[in-house]
């Protein structure tokens, strides 16, 4: 039976990627504290053998170790691990308040990297695993109107690409997804870009990625790569002057 943990277990995206893996599976949720009932019964409604929820704070990294081995205590070593959390911050205040600056670096860079080496060096161990880590476009070329969370997005991206060349011939598999915009209750009262996707298309393209079993970067939808190839010969005083 195999272990499917979300860390970050009530993000839409990450409940949407368990319940695609998680017949016959057991499927481990960890998130902060607080209700949890509508994604446990969406992982058993989908199939799961069994589901489990776990108290994790992602931006405490020092207690991320411990909390993969109470994960593994609970219901054994993790075979697919999907790093499901993240902030886009108020990049107005980040602007001004350095704090509020690097508490969204802190989750969506530093935290992510964090988790992602104590989960690789696991599965290295055992010679197996899945790896799954929400890069953006935003990190592809960071832009004026969101440059604090695209910057962390682009920290993440170079890590975990890295990460991915390190593990390779190992036995571990590191997808890293790079969606566009995704319509969602982080997004909601935003206008959509365009490409843009929803939870359940970015569930979709993960999970046949994850059952794949190779190729490491994966563009949602596929247009955004060719889009961002162009976007990088474009000069930096123009791309300043498109619309935020």
């Amino acid at each position: 039976m195999s272990v499917v943990a979300v860390f970050g277990g009530r993000s839409e995206i990450g409940v949407a990627v368990a319940t695609r893996l998680a017949a016959g599976a057991t499927v481990v949720l960890a998130a902060r504290r607080g209700p949890m009932d509508e994604a446990v019964a969406a992982c058993r409604a989908a199939g799961a053998a069994r589901v489990e929820t776990i108290d994790f704070d992602a931006d405490d990294v020092a207690a991320q170790p411990g909390v993969v081995d109470a994960v593994e205590r609970l219901v054994g070593p993790i075979d697919v691990a999907v790093l499901a959390f993240g902030v886009l911050g108020d990049q107005a205040l980040a602007e001004r308040d350095a704090q509020a600056a690097a508490a969204i670096l802190h989750t969506d860079f530093t935290a992510q990297a964090a988790l992602l080496t104590v989960l690789a060096d696991r599965m290295r161990t055992r010679g197996s695993g899945t790896l799954v880590a929400f890069s953006s476009v935003a990190g592809a070329r960071v832009r004026r109107a969101n440059y604090v969370y695209g910057s962390a997005k682009a920290g993440l991206d170079g890590f975990a690409s890295g990460l991915a060349d390190a593990l390779h011939g190992s036995g571990v598999h590191l997808v890293i997804a790079r969606p566009g915009f995704v319509i969602g209750r982080m997004t909601a009262g935003m206008e959509p870009a365009p490409f843009s996707s929803t939870p359940d298309q970015v569930a979709d393209a993960v999970v046949r990625r994850i059952r794949a079993g190779r190729g490491v970067e994966l563009w949602i939808p596929w247009p955004l790569r060719v889009m961002f190839a162009i976007a990088r010969l474009v000069p930096r005083a123009l791309w300043r002057r498109l619309p935020r």
